[in-house]
Formats: structure tokens, sequence, C-alpha cells
């Protein structure tokens, strides 16, 4: 695999998207996969080793030949965003368009709770927000639900103020696609969605190659899906996942779902195939990734 590629897929990446259904991880394929990565047995163990003390994984065995087993903890700081992943797929379909509203959220926490002030401003940037002045985020999507959860959880409830409005104007701008490209880097969005459409392309070529060399092994399916797994969050994370009414035409965030949606697909009807169980990525997104690759699940 590419150089670059490879440098893409952090080692802990590669350990969490190895869990299977059961919570396990066999060893000696996940040292396989990290190979295919370019990735040296000395980089898993070291990784192994920080989960392990972290408290997310048990180790039982040595080597090659151990079974890695996810903890409760692990577990439950695991859980998928499927929602979002979803909501970005029905936004490039045109089945979530835009009702022209903006989501402002306003807090004033004291200086006496200066850590969950900070947290709930990093909440809110995770969220899709965006600072419009000092205390003031917006978003263009229903995040009410989101901000009210992280203000329970960080006890600031009483400080956070939420309000909608068709009429959002900043220095003296009011048209919507403007202030998108005001509050948004939407040019670092876009060339990080390139760089996951232009991997998705090259592994689509490789996933239904009929060449000499054949299809992909196993090791190679689960490289594939792993770096995908990376690539993918790597571009999403930061989106906001703006209506495309805000967003310049044509934008490569839909191309690029698209293109590993079709990627999805080859990897899913190779997971049914498999004698061996695959990794629990599948099946955490199992009944959107259904939806929209139109495979049947794989439970």
């Amino acid at each position: 695999m590419a150089e670059e590629a490879r440098a893409e897929v952090p080692t802990r990446t590669l350990v969490e998207g190895m869990v299977r259904a059961d919570g396990t991880i066999d060893a000696g394929e996940l040292y396989a996969v990290a190979g295919e990565l370019g990735m040296t047995d000395q980089q898993v163990r070291l990784c192994v080793k920080r989960m392990a003390a972290d408290g997310l994984l048990v180790q039982e065995g040595r080597g090659r030949r151990a079974v890695l087993r996810e903890t409760e903890h692990a577990r439950r700081s695991a859980e998928p965003e499927v929602g979002f992943v979803r909501h970005m797929y029905a936004q490039d379909a045109g089945l979530a368009p835009w009702d022209g509203r903006w989501h402002l959220v306003a807090f004033a926490v004291p200086e006496s709770a200066r850590t969950a002030r900070d947290a709930l401003r990093e909440a809110l940037v995770r969220l899709g927000g965006a600072a419009v002045q000092g205390g003031v985020y917006v978003s263009a999507n229903d995040w009410e639900p989101y901000v009210e959860a992280e203000a329970d959880r960080l006890g600031v409830r009483d400080n956070v103020t939420l309000l909608t409005t068709t009429d959002l104007r900043i220095a003296g701008d009011d048209d919507p696609a403007a202030l998108a490209r005001r509050l948004w880097p939407l040019d670092d969005l876009a060339e990080g969605h390139r760089r996951l459409a232009a991997l998705a392309a090259d592994r689509l070529a490789r996933l239904t190659a009929t060449g000499p060399g054949g299809a992909p092994s196993r090791v190679e399916h689960l490289a594939i899906a792993v770096e995908l797994a990376a690539g993918f969050t790597r571009a999403t994370a930061p989106d906001p996942l703006l209506p495309p009414e805000l967003l310049p035409r044509p934008w490569p965030g839909a191309e690029a779902r698209a293109l590993t949606a079709d990627c999805w697909r080859l990897l899913r009807r190779a997971e049914r195939r498999a004698s061996e169980p695959g990794p629990r990525f599948f099946r955490r997104y199992d009944e959107v990734m259904a939806e929209i690759t139109g495979e049947p699940r794989t439970s």
C-alpha cells in the first residue's frame, strides 16, 4: 500500500477497528493487518500495552496466539454516532432539506467553572457549531438535544440559552451561503473530503480488481476496512454537516461518502462470506449501512 495511506491510520485506530462482535481481537490477525498497513509489531505491542494500562483491554496469552478482550469501560466509550452517519447520507440524497433556521446557543459560565466552560466550547465545535462571538455559537442543524445533554453532563444547564432564528446577520451580511463561508473553514473541509474520495476510489479499484492478482485476501479486506474507517472519521469528524443549500456545488463530501459506501458494500459482502467473525464496526453501523448500500444486514 502507498506509504501516505499507511501513515494515515493511527495504531490505536487499527486496534479498535479489529474488535469483533464478541468484544475480542485475534492477535494473530491484528498483527497481520498491521503488517499490511506498514506498521511494525513493536508499534502494535506498545499500543496494546497502553490500552491495557488504561483499562481498555485485557490480554490472554502471548504474542500472535493471544486473545485481547475489550473491557466494559471500553465498550461504553465506543458507542457509534449512527444518527450523524444517517443524517449525512440523507443530506446527500436530498432527503434532509434545510428549513432556513439557524440554531444558536448562548452561555455565560462563570470563571469558577472554567473547566466546564472550556469543555462546553469544545463540545459545541464537535457538534458542528461555529462561534459567532464570545459565548454565542451557531449551527444550521437541530442540535438542541445534543447541546442540552452536554450541558447536563457538565452541570451548566442553568447557564445555557437556546434559540432559533431565520434572520441571522453578521457584519451586515445575511446571505446564508456567505455566512456559512464566513463561519466554517469550507476550503479545509473540502480538501479533507477530497483526500477521502481519493482513498476510497483507490480501494474501490482494488476491491473490484479481476487481474492476475485476484481478489484481495481476508487480511487485505480488513486492512482496507480499517483504512476507510480511519479516513472516513478524519474527513467527517470536523464536518459540521451543513445542509447542501449552504455549500459550494459540487461539494466533494457527497462524492467521498458515495465512494466510501460503494467500498463498504463490497466489504460487507466479503464479511458475510467469511467463516471468521468480522470487525464489530460492521455491525455497529449495520442498519444504516444496509440502508445506504442496499445490501442486506449482516446479522
